[in-house]
């Protein structure tokens, strides 16, 4: 097994590889950018899946600690028509425990547990092939090398460059997040739509979705078709510039709904972006990717899911290797683009009818993928 390994990026896919290595008692340097794990907010809530998420946290040992953690009350459902209409009211078992919720701040913490990242460790470009094995080079300019980089980086990889020209693409729908606090006394009649879980509501090429996660926080996405240059004319810092601008696209939606809007506090604007269905790449000794870094989709709750699985999975492939090293990398590859090529065939396809002319396409999905 390769003696220096290093993962860039400290999200789901690149602390589940080194939490399973860890768990292996192989050595991994994690590398991220961000100064310290809460230098920002980690965005909303995850819902783990059966054979995904869920089966990388047995591989990482951490089951019974995220069962723990997590919320699965947090599955229920509710979708609405625009005027306010409940279409669907989906509430789990006492014993459903199929996509279980929990923060991405709280998973987060779980799956960092005793490693040692080193925070503050921007890389700018990583250059296989070296002497001395792969050279990843930092903004402080400066340098080291190891004998395999895994990039799990996200969307925006500086580690993809190495082994693919790919860059993501502008799926032609946006987001416009923003949240609301203390939901439960401050906004009890929000709270009461919004339920235990989650809300949606579905109009012609476009949705306001509002999510809970703990402690009362509630995340709110107004989704909508639009050229990615949309906003040009306003100011991203002017909340209630950006506030009307999104309420004018809902237009005669019922009040409770437009409230979700109403009532948030900043708005931030997160266009969809997608790499290719099948992307794949001519294999690179040295350097691989997971997650994002390898396969961007529409998020529609797969992409965290399979980001965990990738890094596990390839964390055991080395963990458990008894031969050449880059050979289980290149094996790992094949297995995580045939997995990943189905999953962005079915979230493109799904983002299409989340998203379309005829809302009724959208509850179908709904019905579709909600368990019986």
């Amino acid at each position: 097994m390769r003696r220096r390994i290093a993962v860039v990026g400290a999200g789901p896919a690149g602390l589940t590889f080194a939490r399973v290595l860890h768990r292996h008692d192989h050595p991994v340097t994690v590398l991220e950018r961000d100064p310290a794990p809460d230098s920002r907010p980690p965005g909303g809530s995850l819902d783990l899946h059966e054979g995904l998420g869920r089966l990388a946290l047995v591989k990482a040992g951490l089951l019974a600690e995220f069962d723990a953690l997590s919320r699965p009350e947090g599955q229920a459902m509710r979708i609405l028509d625009t005027d306010g209409t409940v279409l669907r009211d989906w509430r789990p078992r006492p014993d459903e425990r199929a996509n279980p919720e929990i923060d991405r701040g709280h998973l987060r913490d779980l799956l960092l547990g005793p490693l040692d990242a080193q925070w503050g460790r921007g890389v700018t470009r990583v250059v296989p092939g070296t002497e001395d094995g792969v050279r990843v080079d930092f903004e402080d300019g400066r340098q080291e090398t190891f004998d395999l980089v895994v990039g799990a980086d996200g969307a925006w990889s500086r580690v993809r460059p190495a082994v693919s020209a790919e860059t993501p693409r502008y799926t032609g729908v946006t987001s416009v997040e923003t949240s609301l606090d203390d939901v439960d006394t401050r906004h009890p009649e929000l709270a009461r739509l919004i339920g235990d879980g989650s809300v949606a509501v579905y109009g012609v090429n476009r949705s306001v979705v509002a999510q809970r996660n703990s402690g009362g926080h509630v995340k709110v996405y107004a989704k909508f078709r639009a050229p990615l240059d949309w906003h040009a004319d306003l100011d991203p810092a002017d909340d209630e510039a950006v506030r009307s601008a999104v309420l004018a696209l809902f237009d005669g939606w019922a009040a409770p709904v437009l409230d979700l809007l109403r009532q948030g506090t900043a708005f931030f604007h997160r266009p969809f972006h997608a790499l290719p269905v099948s992307h794949t790449w001519t294999h690179v000794p040295g350097v691989t990717l997971l997650g994002d870094a390898a396969h961007l989709m529409p998020p529609l709750g797969a992409g965290a899911n399979l980001a965990m699985l990738d890094g596990a999975e390839l964390a055991e492939a080395l963990a458990t290797c008894s031969g050449d090293p880059d050979e289980a990398v290149r094996a790992f590859e094949e297995r995580m683009w045939a997995r990943a090529g189905r999953w962005a065939e079915i979230t493109t396809a799904g983002l299409e009818r989340l998203v379309s002319p005829d809302p009724a396409e959208a509850v179908a999905q709904f019905d579709q993928v909600q368990p019986a």
